[in-house]
């Protein structure tokens, strides 16, 4: 095992920053190298946090430095596979933030120049890390639900403010919004019950088929209305094309169906995910807001109503330490203090390791271009109004 630390690059430093805390933890095994944004203000406030940092405006010149081991992609989406490929010409190891890929063209490349430069890629679908997420995996790799027959995953989250720039001008994100109607961000919402599942392990399922729906879109014309005028384009009928909800039903191999839902527009109090799991053992699903706990029952061993002996739910932190996962055992504490759950720290700290330990990351290529291509092809099955779609099988190279 190769316990140097490994020489960092981040790119795209304003979001990169979000990460500051878990970059922090690991400092022992990761030696925070170089950093790689447009924004001259923003390199400016790595090097005052980092003296020593190398800072880069021009990605491709960051990628000729031989002292960079890795590259931390967290650039706007539509740029991560292209980023990703260079890097790993470049020789430099990869962790992309999601999605990793936006067309099936991009996905056989990854796995081309993956397999073909040998080095690690992984794909920092962070939602995968939270104890919570953890827990159920653990849970559902002792067989505790029996078979899993049924699973949801949404992300639900109020992103307009992020859709444009001060002067009403459209982000990435906002581009995204108007330029494509689907399944527009899937990973946060299928990468956990995939795992759950163990889709694309050896013992585990493939995904089969997927159709996808889309409500109509109205909060963000509203919203540019409200904030820039019923003139401004994007206040406009037709502007975007995105509707506010999407919803796709996805079948795997194996005969579990997957619902996924995914909404950053409409107005609602925050709660960014929701997820669901049934089995014939047993069943868990989260709270679907910040004053409700996460719920879980098992069929010989939850507790019963002493009156009429009806089935009682419990929660699910009655389960933890007990059945945390033992990733979450052993980095938890470092882990708490980050964002999304803990999942960034958690992320890094998976990467590094694959890394050190020459092996495959848990979020592999075949993992991220199978969870992204759910962007893809829920465009195509809109669309068509719904059209069952085939998922391609990746790991069997045969392009459909």
């Amino acid at each position: 095992m190769n316990r140097q630390p490994v020489r960092l690059a981040i790119v795209g430093g304003n979001r990169g920053a979000s990460f500051m805390n878990a970059l922090y933890s690991l400092s022992d095994r990761i030696h925070l190298t170089a950093t790689c944004d447009l924004n001259e203000w923003v390199l400016n406030q790595w090097k005052e946090k980092f003296p020593d940092i190398r800072t880069y405006r021009d990605y491709h010149e960051m990628l000729k430095d031989s002292a960079i081991d890795a590259v931390f992609i967290l650039s706007p989406m539509h740029l991560h596979a292209r980023q990703s490929m260079d890097a790993l010409k470049a020789g430099k190891h990869v962790l992309s933030e999601v999605i990793s890929i936006q067309s099936l063209e991009e996905a056989w490349e990854l796995i081309e120049t993956v397999e073909q430069t040998g080095l690690k890629y992984m794909m920092s679908e962070n939602y995968c890390f939270s104890r919570s997420n953890l827990t159920i995996k653990h849970m559902a790799d002792q067989g505790m639900f029996g078979e899993i027959t049924y699973l949801e995953g949404g992300y639900i989250h109020d992103l307009r403010h992020l859709t444009h720039h001060p002067d009403g001008s459209l982000t990435w994100r906002g581009q995204l919004h108007q330029q494509y109607n689907g399944i527009n961000y899937p990973t946060h919402s299928i990468g956990p019950v995939a795992q759950w599942i163990n889709l694309n392990k050896p013992e585990g399922d493939r995904l089969k088929s997927i159709s996808t729906f889309v409500s109509k879109s109205r909060s963000l014309q509203y919203y540019f209305g409200e904030h820039y005028g019923k003139d401004h384009p994007a206040a406009r009928e037709g502007f975007w094309r995105q509707g506010d909800s999407a919803v796709a039903v996805i079948q795997t191999e194996k005969g579990v169906l997957i619902e996924l839902r995914v909404d950053w527009s409409s107005v609602r109090p925050h709660n960014k995910t929701h997820y669901l799991l049934q089995g014939t053992e047993g069943a868990y699903i989260t709270g679907r807001h910040q004053q409700e706990e996460d719920l879980i029952w098992f069929r010989n061993l939850s507790p019963k109503n002493i009156e009429d002996g009806e089935e009682l739910w419990e929660p699910l932190s009655s389960y933890q330490p007990l059945y945390d996962h033992p990733t979450w055992m052993k980095w938890g504490e470092y882990a708490a203090g980050t964002k999304h759950g803990g999942g960034d720290f958690m992320v890094l700290e998976e990467f590094i390791s694959a890394i050190q330990e020459d092996r495959t990351p848990s979020v592999d290529v075949y993992d991220a271009v199978t969870w992204s291509s759910v962007f893809t092809l829920s465009m195509e099955s809109v669309e068509m109004g719904g059209k069952v779609i085939a998922f391609p099988d990746f790991r069997s190279k045969v392009r459909i």
